[in-house]
């Protein structure tokens, strides 16, 4: 097999309503990614996720510096490839970030062409580990420009829908709102809903230990993202002190930064995100990490959860999938869940492939 033309594109599908978390306002959720044919008619489908913003620079990328390496070449060779790629010329400008967000565009892109080739879904050619539904915890309910009341009502029937997780965001100027609105979501779901809150990078070290520890009384599951991302000591000071575990990895976009977070102890749950690190090859690098240090494996879903149900699904380390269903329609085979749990795809690929209708509908020329 032989990979005979690579096409970039970005889609916008618009989020109704918009969101806000502390750092990010979105109305539309961005797909920068790319459809890499064959000359066996079966072409992969890969793409990052963005908040509608960066997305020429990611697609620039490919089509500069990545297409050139992949014509002609074995889509099975695709840890030879991603060297190439990675070591190529955007080596000298940029080893994270935009360089490393299309690189997973394209990474996904041949490993979904590898698993339709094999005629199997990719959980499957990946090695299988979960083979009937993954635990699903809700994020859509919990946006931070909601009020306390819409709040409340929409984690209430998160609840009632079957989810036995909620995560909500904080990140007010007044933490003393946060608390308020943790302690009215605790109320409201009950003391057997898994719990956990989203700082989004927002608190310093101080605000982080002091309000971290208040909100301890709520039998939170995690704090996720309290500190800026590249600040590794900050996050093993409040390992250390808290008693609310750690979750991070959303802006983590190296095994070598997730190594020095992990052996460090500043991170309890490692939330790696396979369109953030350089695609499929270097999430099975991280999750082959985190395993050797008994870590759980929670994804954050920049796919919303397209291909990382199928990570989850072949990962024994892998506990329970974040939801958030703002694409879900756009897909052919789109990330369903039923009463709490994913419904593990069956079709070969990774579940990337675009509905005709939808591609052409969000396309950005």
């Amino acid at each position: 097999m032989k990979i005979t033309k690579v096409e970039s594109f970005i889609l916008h599908v618009p989020i109704t309503p918009p969101i806000t978390d502390a750092i990010n306002v979105a109305t539309h959720w961005g797909l920068s990614g790319v459809r890499i044919f064959t000359d066996e008619n079966i072409v992969g489908y890969g793409y990052t996720g963005t908040c509608a913003e960066g997305d020429h620079m990611i697609v620039d990328t490919i089509d500069r510096y990545y297409a050139p390496i992949l014509l002609g070449k074995d889509p099975f060779m695709v840890k030879q490839l991603w060297d190439e790629m990675r070591f190529g010329k955007m080596h000298w400008v940029g080893r994270a970030g935009i360089a490393h967000m299309a690189l997973a565009a394209v990474d996904i892109a041949l490993w979904d062409i590898m698993s339709k080739a094999a005629g199997r879904p990719l959980w499957q050619y990946l090695g299988g580990h979960k083979d009937k539904q993954i635990k699903a915890y809700n994020t859509n309910g919990g946006w931070l420009n909601w009020s306390k009341e819409k709040l409340l009502q929409d984690v209430t029937s998160i609840v009632e829908e079957g989810f036995t997780g909620v995560k909500i965001k904080v990140g007010k100027p007044d933490p003393r709102e946060d608390y308020d609105r943790v302690k009215a979501v605790r109320k409201a779901i009950g003391d057997d809903v898994i719990f956990m809150i989203d700082v989004n990078q927002q608190w310093n070290i101080n605000t982080a230990m002091t309000w971290g520890k208040r909100l301890e009384e709520f039998d939170l599951f995690w704090l996720e993202e309290p500190l800026n991302p590249d600040d590794i000591m900050g996050h093993k000071k409040l390992a250390d002190a808290l008693n609310v575990p750690i979750a991070l990895g959303e802006h983590v976009y190296t095994k070598f930064a997730f190594r020095d977070y992990i052996h460090s102890g500043a991170v309890e749950y490692v939330q790696a995100d396979v369109t953030r690190l350089a695609g499929i090859t270097e999430w099975l690098q991280v999750a082959g990490l985190a395993a050797s240090y008994n870590l759980p494996i929670c994804p954050h879903v920049g796919d919303m959860g397209q291909i990382h149900q199928h990570l989850v699904a072949s990962t024994q380390d892998a506990i329970m999938l974040e939801y958030i269903p703002w694409i879900r329609d756009i897909f052919v085979e789109p990330a369903t869940v039923r009463n709490g749990f994913y419904v593990l795809p069956q079709m070969p690929g990774a579940s990337t492939e675009i509905r005709p209708d939808c591609f052409e509908k969000y396309r950005i020329r």
